[in-house]
């Protein structure tokens, strides 16, 4: 896992509270499906991503695909990180 996945895997145990050990955490894994997130979940991922890595996510970025995986999220971060 790279460094923003890291921060990622942080944010869903520590901010979003999911009970999975954090070693088990796997870049492919799924919001939805692996690890249970709803829609109001997704918003407090936005913006827990978005205060993590001090950027702003447009509304035309929030989409199922960008946040589909902790890898698909990765991407959309470091693509706004960089231009930040």
């Amino acid at each position: 896992m790279n460094e923003i996945e890291l921060r990622l895997r942080d944010i869903l145990i520590d901010d979003l509270f999911v009970e999975r050990d954090i070693e088990q955490i796997q870049a492919s894994d799924t919001f939805r499906g692996d690890f249970g997130i709803d829609s109001l979940g997704f918003v407090e991922l936005k913006t827990q991503v978005e205060t993590a890595f001090a950027i702003t996510i447009p509304d035309d970025d929030f989409t199922p695909e960008n946040f589909a995986t902790i890898a698909s999220l990765a991407q959309l971060v470091g693509r706004f990180a960089k231009t930040a």
